[in-house]
């Protein structure tokens, strides 16, 4: 536990690895194309420097407890900064693809070891009375990081040039690992002599590795269509299985599985699942409908998401207060969940010629919805543990919403194509040359084409085009509305959820029901 000056210094070191590992997940996104062809490379390869870092983040995550406490927590975070860094600094320097892909790769390692690592720490630096606002500053890094990506991306891009965005990395944490050398309490590593669990973390990084991969390759291979999702899927699926069974019968693993026995966090971690399928999901959806359906440029769509970004990063703190306070969680939690729903209903009746305006309140409501999930899962997760438990189960909690934002992106993505198919047979149906508006649509191009100089059999041709660009328009454009509306129904049916852990623990009081101890 931490006072004064060097509590709010620790805090502030915390606050800045976090959001700079989180941005690193999405402001490559908006630069794919950028890279595509300064490298020389496909779309589809090039993609793997997204996926690369994602899978490294996912490995790691459940096994920086482990780590921490066999390396010593403060060496584990400054190597983990100087690695996020130095990795940075490599991707910048890259010549080609598969450079770029490998160096990504290390900077997730070091990247995802960041997150839980910086919870257990600013857990700590708090006295136990006031976790729950530790929770709600560590969020601030959770809400800001995803969502101002874009936005910088969008910058750097359009202003430097793509290896910036990796430059932007090396001075940040070079200060953060500084301040960490200064000002973090020394640690030890574990002297118990006890054995490395090789085979776990094998059986994590096969089993984890291989699932990630299906989920970011899925859609862009037709998923079971090709034979390398089809292996790694049973892969991943037999690597898991006996992770969990390995991992419950030594007494030292990698992964602490046994603090699941806690129902607050089994709970929590199925909730935090759920928030970070509709958390990534939205700041997947929205930048894509923005940028091909309506024409924003990668900019102005990252600019349309900061004020819900800087509402939710104000109120982050007071919702610690509130929490301490003594304000049951799960209300907050309900109320998360609305907002996030209202969003996604919101944004499932926009149009063509929806403006900016529109989109303020939706987005507002995305951003608070967010902060009123984070927080109190973030507290809730860790608030039945034992101290030496904290870090496990905030890694876990960490690992659920980072596969939570995989699935989500994974799913929705083949939600649009396969509601694209769908929406486009149903459009066409009523575009024939009998069909009187389809008629009057054509007539109406060819006739604008002809007063803009061109030949009427030009102007015909060119007319079946247009016809045909409005007809793929329309469709996306359903199809994204239909993608908005799905996430509505999954974060409303969420509700329920909350609402029969709050009976549950009422019966509990009443002596009703009973749990295990989470201890």
């Amino acid at each position: 536990m931490e006072t004064g000056f060097r509590k709010w210094i620790i805090v502030i070191t915390i606050i800045t690895s976090t959001i700079i590992e989180l941005i690193d997940t999405t402001i490559v996104n908006v630069s794919i194309n950028t890279m595509s062809g300064n490298l020389g490379a496909s779309l589809e390869d090039t993609a793997w420097v997204i996926t690369s870092y994602a899978i490294a983040n996912v490995i790691i995550i459940p096994m920086t407890s482990f780590l921490a406490e066999k390396i010593g927590r403060k060496q584990y975070y400054i190597g983990s900064i100087l690695l996020f860094t130095l990795a940075s600094a490599l991707c910048g320097f890259s010549h080609n693809l598969w450079e770029l892909v490998a160096f990504r790769f290390f900077q997730g390692i070091g990247g995802g070891a960041l997150l839980s690592t910086s919870q257990s720490i600013l857990f700590e630096t708090f006295p136990v009375k006031e976790r729950a606002t530790a929770s709600g500053i560590f969020s601030l890094g959770i809400i800001i990081g995803p969502s101002i990506g874009p936005v910088m991306g969008g910058y750097i891009v359009d202003n430097l040039s793509w290896q910036w965005i990796f430059y932007v990395n090396i001075p940040i944490g070079l200060m953060a690992a500084l301040l960490s050398y200064i000002y973090l309490k020394p640690s030890k590593p574990s002297a118990d002599g006890r054995s490395i669990d090789w085979f776990g973390i094998f059986l994590l990084a096969v089993g984890v590795g291989s699932l990630q991969v299906v989920l970011e390759r899925g859609e862009t291979d037709d998923w079971f269509a090709a034979t390398y999702i089809i292996i790694l899927t049973l892969l991943s699926v037999l690597s898991l299985a006996i992770l969990i069974w390995w991992e419950l019968r030594i007494e030292h693993p990698v992964i602490n599985l046994r603090v699941l026995k806690s129902t607050t966090l089994s709970i929590s971690a199925i909730m935090t699942f759920v928030l970070g399928f509709g958390l990534f999901s939205a700041v997947f959806v929205f930048p894509l409908y923005a940028q091909r359906i309506i024409g924003y440029s990668a900019f102005q769509t990252g600019t349309m998401l900061l004020p819900g970004t800087l509402m939710a990063a104000m109120i982050s703190p007071f919702l610690g207060k509130m929490l301490q306070s003594g304000i049951r969680p799960q209300y907050l939690i309900i109320l998360g969940f609305g907002l996030s729903a209202i969003f996604g209903f919101m944004m499932s009746g926009s149009n063509l010629e929806t403006g900016n305006a529109y989109f303020f309140i939706p987005l507002i409501c995305r951003g608070l919805g967010a902060a009123l999930l984070i927080v109190p899962l973030t507290a809730l997760a860790v608030s039945e543990l034992k101290p030496a438990d904290i870090p496990q189960g905030a890694a876990l909690n960490n690992m659920m919403r980072q596969m939570g934002g995989s699935f989500g992106i994974a799913l929705i993505n083949t939600y649009i194509a396969h509601r694209a198919a769908d929406n486009r047979m149903a459009l066409i149906t009523h575009v024939t040359a009998s069909d009187p508006q389809t008629i009057a649509r054509r007539q109406s191009f060819i006739s604008n084409f002809i007063a803009h100089g061109a030949s009427y059999l030009r102007a015909l041709q060119q007319s079946i085009g247009a016809l045909e660009n409005t007809i793929t328009r329309q469709t996306f454009l359903l199809s994204y509305m239909d993608a908005f509306l799905l996430l509505a129904i999954l974060n409303a049916c969420c509700i329920p959820l909350v609402i029969m852990t709050i009976k549950k623990r009422a019966a509990v009081k009443a002596g009703k029901v009973e749990v295990p101890d989470a201890h």
